[in-house]
């Protein structure tokens, strides 16, 4: 009876490991040590843990800038995750997350933003509802501006 016992729980542990590796399988990574100069484009998400400068679209997919990651370009993305250093306007479709240890120094348009507690940003934000067309910038940037401040405060507090 203990032979039976023993493969059910090793089949257990199995299957969580298989689900982890599925999600990890949809996501490039780029290494400490590369640097990609140029344009970055493509349908999967991407996590950069190396230097990249120029340009990453990737609409419809996650970004993710690594503690380690040093990007110096402009992300179209539907999210956008800091972790790392980024100098670059920002546009995601769905929200921009800048976790404490991130910095951001450029625009940002999304539907949602986070800033987390100790976290560098410097630019501006503008908040649209998903998919709005860039039309009337500046009054997107006043009227976004004032909303997002509170929130974000309200929501770190």
């Amino acid at each position: 009876m203990p032979g039976t016992s023993a493969p059910v729980m090793a089949s257990e542990p199995v299957a969580p490991r298989a689900a982890a590796t599925t999600t990890t399988a949809d996501q490039a990574t780029i290494g400490k040590s590369l640097v990609i100069k140029g344009e970055v484009t493509g349908s999967e998400s991407l996590y950069i843990d190396g230097r990249v400068e120029g340009s990453i679209s990737l609409a419809g997919n996650r970004v993710t800038i690594g503690r380690n990651g040093v990007v110096a370009a402009n992300i179209n993305a539907r999210e956008i995750v800091v972790l790392g250093k980024v100098r670059g306007n920002l546009t995601a479709s769905d929200r921009v997350d800048i976790r404490s240890d991130g910095s951001l120094t450029g625009d940002v348009v999304a539907a949602r933003i986070s800033i987390e507690d100790g976290a560098y940003f410097k630019g501006g934000i503008d908040i649209r509802k998903g998919g709005q067309p860039a039309q009337g910038k500046p009054n997107g940037e006043e009227k976004g501006i004032p909303a997002s401040e509170p929130a974000v405060v309200a929501a770190r507090a």
